[in-house]
C-alpha cells in the first residue's frame, strides 16, 4: 500500500481514535477530580486495570495479531466468505472468555494480592478487592467488543469500532460526576468510601465497557454478517490458528508478569510516599503519565497499522515478501514523521499539560505536575515503542508469532533490569520515573532487534531510505526540542512565571510554546524535504478546500 493511500486509509480511523481519545481524557480529568493521586485512587486503578490485563492474557493479543488474518484468508478461500469461521470463533472465545469472567470475579482477593503491594494494610485491600469484583465481569465484554471489531476490520469496516469506545467515556464521565455530586472530592483524600460509593463507581465503569461492545451489534448486521452459534469446532481451522496464538499468549504472559512487577512498585510507591510525607505519586500516577504517553501512539500508529494490517496479510498470502517488507517500512517512516514533534513538545510541555488536564477537586496541581515530569521521562521510548509496534505487524502478517515473543523477552528483561534497582535507589514521584525509565530502555532494545530480524526475514525492509528518513527527522526534532526550551525560558522568566496554581499562565506557556514548536518542525521538514509530512499537509490541504467548494460534504 502507497504511503498516500495508507493516509487516507487511516484517516477515518485517526479521526474516530482522536474522538475517543479525547472522551478518555476527558474520563481520566473527571475520574482524577474525582479520586485524585491517593491510595483510594489506587485501589480503584487496580481494579479497573485486572480486567483488561487478563482479557489481553487470556485471548485479547491473539485477537488482534492472529485471527485478522486468518480471517482475511477465509474470506478469500471459504465459499461462504468465512461467515461459518467467524461463527465459530465467536462461539468458542466468547463462552472461554464468559468462563473466564466469572473465575475471576471468584478470585478477586487472590489477584489483588498478586497485582498489588503486600504493604497495603487491611482495609486498603478490601476496597481494592471490592472494586476487582465490580469490575472484573469487563473481561467478557472487552472480548466481545474486540470479536465485532475483527470480523469489521477483516470486511474492510474500521470507523464505527474506533467510534465505539466514546460511549464507554460517556458512561463513565457520568459516573465520575455522579460520584463528585454525592461524595464531594474529599472522600478520595480521606482515604475512606463507603459500600454504596464503591458500588457506584463499580457498577458505572462495567456497564460503559457494556456499552462499548453492545453497540457494535447493529453495525455488524449493517456490514452484512449475521451471527449463528456453531460449537463443530473440530476439523474448522481453528486448530491453525490456535497454534499461531499460542506464541501470542506466551508474548501476553511476558508483557504481564513485567507489568505485576510495575503495579506492585508503583502501589508501594504511593505507599512510601504518604508515609513520608510526599507528594501522592503511586499507580495512578504511572498510569496517567501512561495515558499521555500513549494518546499519539494510539492516534496514529495504530491507526495506520489497523489499515495497514489487512493488505500486509494478503501480500505474504501471495508471497510477496519485498511488498510487505516497502509497506512496512513505509508505514514506519510515515509513523516517525509524525511521531518526532510530538515527542520533542511533549518532552518540554507534559508537566504543566497535566496541570492543566489533571490538577483539579481532588488532584492537586502538584501530583498533577508529577505525573507530567514522568510522562516526559516516557516520551523518550515513544519512537521506538511504535515503530517495534509497526514492526510486529510484519511478523504477524507471515504468520510469525514466535519472534515478536522473544522481542517482548528481551524488552520485559531490559526494562526490569533497570527500573528495579533504580525504584529502590530513589524516593517519592522519581519512584514511579524509574518504573518509567526502565521500559524507555526496553523499547528501544526490542525495536533494535526486531528490525535487524525481519529484514533478514523478509529479505527487504528498504533500510538506506529508511535511516536517511530517520535522520532527517530526528534533526528537525532537535530543533524542535530547542525551539520549545528557548520559547519556555522565555515565557517563564518575562511573561508568565512558573507557578503551577496560575493556570491562565500554566495554559498560555502550553500553548505557545507547542505552536512555536509546531512551526519549526514545519520548517525543519520542508527544507530538509521530509516527504511524509509534504503528503499528510497535502492531504489536509486537499480536505479543506473540498469541505470550502462544498460545505455540505
Amino acid at each position: 500500500m502507497s504511503s498516500p493511500n495508507l493516509i487516507n486509509s487511516s484517516a477515518v480511523m485517526a479521526a474516530g481514535t482522536m474522538a475517543s481519545r479525547i472522551t478518555g481524557v476527558l474520563r481520566d480529568i473527571a475520574m482524577t477530580t474525582a479520586l485524585g493521586f491517593y491510595i483510594v485512587s489506587d485501589a480503584y486503578s487496580l481494579g479497573n486495570t485486572m480486567p483488561n490485563v487478563l482479557y489481553i492474557l487470556l485471548i485479547g493479543g491473539a485477537l488482534s495479531a492472529v485471527f485478522i488474518p486468518q480471517l482475511v484468508r477465509r474470506m478469500k478461500d471459504d465459499a461462504d466468505g468465512g461467515a461459518a469461521y467467524a461463527d465459530r470463533l465467536i462461539t468458542l472465545v466468547g463462552l472461554v472468555l464468559l468462563a473466564f469472567a466469572v473465575i475471576a470475579v471468584a478470585a478477586a482477593p487472590l489477584l489483588v494480592d498478586l497485582y498489588a503491594t503486600g504493604a497495603y494494610d487491611e482495609s486498603q485491600r478490601e476496597l481494592a478487592t471490592a472494586f476487582a469484583r465490580l469490575l472484573l465481569p469487563q473481561i467478557f465484554f472487552y472480548g466481545i467488543y474486540a470479536l465485532a471489531q475483527q470480523v469489521l476490520n477483516s470486511r474492510g469496516v474500521f470507523g464505527p469500532p474506533m467510534f465505539a469506545p466514546i460511549a464507554n467515556n460517556v458512561v463513565a464521565i457520568a459516573t465520575f460526576v455522579l460520584f463528585i455530586v454525592i461524595a464531594g472530592t474529599s472522600a478520595a483524600a480521606d482515604g475512606v468510601l463507603t459500600t454504596d460509593q464503591v458500588a457506584l463507581l463499580g457498577i458505572g465503569t462495567t456497564l460503559g465497557v457494556a456499552v462499548q461492545a453492545l453497540i457494535l451489534i447493529p453495525v455488524l448486521f449493517r456490514a452484512g454478517y449475521r451471527y449463528r452459534p456453531r460449537f463443530d469446532f473440530k476439523g474448522a481451522g481453528l486448530g491453525k490458528a490456535g497454534k499461531l496464538a499460542a506464541w501470542t499468549l506466551g508474548l501476553v504472559v511476558v508483557n504481564q508478569a513485567g507489568y505485576v512487577v510495575i503495579t506492585r512498585l508503583a502501589t508501594l510507591a504511593n505507599v512510601n510516599a504518604a508515609d513520608a510525607g510526599l507528594v501522592a505519586a503511586g499507580l495512578t500516577t504511572y498510569q496517567k503519565a501512561n495515558l499521555v504517553f500513549m494518546l499519539p501512539h494510539s492516534v496514529i500508529t495504530v491507526s495506520i497499522v489497523t489499515a495497514l494490517l489487512p493488505g500486509l496479510s494478503r501480500l505474504a498470502h501471495t508471497g510477496n515478501l519485498r511488498g510487505v517488507g516497502s509497506d512496512v517500512a513505509s508505514a514506519m517512516r510515515l509513523v516517525a514523521a509524525l511521531l518526532v514533534p510530538i515527542v520533542a513538545l511533549l518532552l518540554v510541555v507534559s508537566p504543566g499539560l497535566l496541570v492543566l488536564l489533571f490538577g483539579y477537586g481532588a488532584a492537586t496541581p502538584a501530583q498533577a505536575s508529577t505525573a507530567g515530569l514522568i510522562t516526559s521521562v516516557f516520551m523518550l521510548g515513544l519512537l521506538p515503542f511504535s515503530l517495534f509496534y509497526v514492526l510486529f505487524r510484519g511478523f504477524y502478517a507471515t504468520e510469525d508469532t514466535k519472534t515478536p515473543f522473544w522481542a517482548s523477552v528481551l524488552m520485559n528483561v531490559v526494562a526490569l533490569a533497570i527500573a528495579v534497582p533504580l525504584f529502590y535507589a530513589v524516593t517519592g514521584g522519581a519512584q514511579v520515573a524509574a518504573l518509567a525509565f526502565g521500559y524507555v530502555c526496553g523499547f528501544w532494545a526490542a525495536f533494535i532487534a526486531s528490525w535487524i530480524v525481519l529484514r533478514r526475514r523478509l529479505g527487504f525492509l528498504d533500510v538506506r531510505r529508511t535511516l536517511a528518513g530517520f535522520v532527517r527527522m530526528i534533526i528537525a526534532g532537535v530543533v524542535t526540542l530547542l525551539a520549545a526550551l528557548g520559547t519556555q525560558w522565555v515565557l517563564v522568566s518575562f511573561v508568565t512565571g512558573g507557578g503551577l496554581d496560575n493556570r491562565i499562565g500554566v495554559l498560555i506557556n502550553v500553548v505557545v510554546v507547542s505552536g512555536v514548536g509546531a512551526l519549526a518542525y514545519l520548517g525543519c521538514a520542508r527544507l530538509l524535504r521530509i516527504d511524509e509530512i509534504g503528503q499528510v499537509v497535502g492531504l489536509l490541504r486537499r480536505r479543506v478546500r473540498r469541505a470550502s467548494a462544498d460545505p455540505d460534504a
